[in-house]
């Protein structure tokens, strides 16, 4: 699968980092992951406030 960040919406707090166990999530302007490293664990997916990333 493929996880997605609708950029237009992120806020960049930074929580999906914070609770990627496999540090394939850096934030920045927005948050960026990288589709190697990612487990599709949707850690992220839940703990994204405005609910603007997707699995």
């Amino acid at each position: 699968m493929v996880v997605e960040i609708e950029e237009d919406g992120c806020i960049a707090c930074g929580q999906c980092e914070e609770v990627c166990p496999v540090d394939a999530i850096t934030v920045e302007d927005v948050a960026v992951v990288d589709e190697d490293a990612c487990i599709d664990c949707g850690n992220c997916v839940d703990s994204c406030p405005v609910d603007v990333i997707t699995l």
